[in-house]
Formats: structure tokens, C-alpha cells, sequence
């Protein structure tokens, strides 16, 4: 495992799918980084409007829940830049104007690290994955690379917008199959859990949150190498030149 000391970036792009993602996956990292100084943004690609429980309740109200569910747990994590793009839940593609909004808030934010969902298939816990996030994860990756740095991708950007190229130096993939760094997220768990639990549309069914995420958590940190009773977070770093 590397320092994690040494691994908080300046900047950072959390960029999920749904409203909830960010807190399963990945807010015990961006909690720790933020105490270092790190400044987050968080880009949510749906709406959310497919998610919960109750059918009584139209999509649209779903979806304008989900929305402030995400930004009160966003504020109890320390993240108040939050931004929704706002496609439909389980219709996501890697489409020509996802990349161009996603180049968008890569120019605008300027990160020199973004957090982002694996492209790729994880067949160990395929239950646990969705489509969108798999073509949220396609969609950023492209945008970051080669897109984001190239001033004649999506060129509007430049010339209509005043958004300069920007280099994404490197990429931390979340629910991937080939993780290679484990972060400790023991001392912030019970705030984790906290901020999962702000999004009742889509938690309030589970009998033992802490309990679910804890054993979760500390599947990945055995397979961290992290002594027993640890929990973390796992990615996939991706070094781009």
C-alpha cells in the first residue's frame, strides 16, 4: 500500500452515476483527503429517478428527493460543490454529449484527480453493479482521455465557453475487478455510515447498514493486507501521462 499521506490530491472529480454511489463506494477516501485540504467536487450523472422503493411516490418526486439527499450528505462529508448533469436512471450511454458535459466539468473543475467508476465488468460482485455505471465509467474515461486535453474535442467548449484543456494526470476506478490500492477508512467509518444513511429513499429497507458496510469493507482490507478489524475503500489507480 502506498502513503496514503502523501496520496491527497489538491483537487479531486468524484464522478458517480447515481445519488448513494458515492457514499457505498468511495466517501471515506474523499472524507480523509478533504481533512488534508483537498478541494472535492461531486458530479452525479442521473437524476436517480428510477431508485427506492416506493411506488407510490412518482419518479419525478423521487428524483428531486434523491437530489437532496445527495447534497445534505455531500455537506455532512464536506463537499458543497455538487453537481447534477441530470440523464435518465438506467438509460445511461457513453454518448457524444455525456463526454462533452463531462469535459465540461473536467475543464471548469480542473482536477488533478478523479475519482470514477470502472468501465469494466466485476464478475465477483456483479449483483452489486448497474449498467449506468459501467457507461458512466466508459463515458469519463474517454472524456478525460483524450478528450478533456484536446482543444478540438468538443470545441464548442473552447470557443462558445472559454473552457481551456485540461490534463487529468490521474484516475482512482471504484467496483472494479483489478484493484490495486486499499485506503483505511476505519477512522471515519461511523461518519461513512452517516452519510449513507441521509439517503433514506434508498437505505431505510436495510436492517444493518453499519454492519453490511463493515463486512464489505473488511473484505477489502483483508485483501489489503490491513490487520483484522480494519475496513477500506478499493480502487484501481490509473496513471495517465
Amino acid at each position: 500500500m502506498e502513503d496514503f499521506n502523501r496520496t491527497a490530491p489538491e483537487s479531486l472529480l468524484v464522478v458517480a452515476a447515481h445519488p448513494d454511489d458515492i457514499e457505498f463506494c468511495v466517501s471515506g477516501t474523499v472524507m480523509q483527503w478533504i481533512e488534508r485540504g483537498t478541494r472535492v467536487t461531486y458530479c452525479i450523472v442521473t437524476d436517480g429517478g428510477a431508485g427506492g422503493y416506493d411506488e407510490a411516490l412518482p419518479r419525478q418526486a423521487m428524483a428531486d428527493l434523491r437530489r437532496a439527499e445527495q447534497v445534505h450528505s455531500a455537506k455532512l462529508s464536506g463537499v458543497a460543490d455538487v453537481r447534477f448533469l441530470g440523464y435518465p436512471d438506467s438509460f445511461v450511454e457513453p454518448s457524444v454529449e455525456l463526454r462533452r458535459d463531462l469535459c465540461r466539468v473536467i475543464r471548469e473543475v480542473r482536477p488533478q484527480r478523479a475519482i470514477i467508476p470502472s468501465p469494466e465488468i466485476n464478475w465477483a460482485r456483479v449483483a452489486d453493479l448497474h449498467p449506468d455505471h459501467r457507461a458512466v465509467g466508459d463515458a469519463c474515461l474517454r472524456a478525460v482521455y483524450p478528450e478533456a486535453r484536446n482543444p478540438f474535442a468538443h470545441a464548442e467548449l473552447l470557443k462558445e465557453e472559454g473552457l481551456e484543456p485540461w490534463i487529468v494526470h490521474e484516475l482512482w476506478l471504484m467496483t472494479g475487478p483489478t484493484p490495486n490500492q486499499y485506503v483505511d477508512v476505519t477512522s471515519v467509518f461511523d461518519r461513512k455510515v452517516e452519510a449513507l444513511r441521509i439517503h433514506t429513499s434508498q437505505t431505510a429497507h436495510f436492517d444493518d447498514l453499519a454492519g453490511l458496510l463493515r463486512t464489505w469493507l473488511g473484505e477489502h482490507a483483508t485483501a489489503g493486507g490491513l490487520p483484522p478489524g480494519r475496513m477500506a475503500e478499493a480502487f484501481q489507480i490509473v496513471h495517465i501521462d
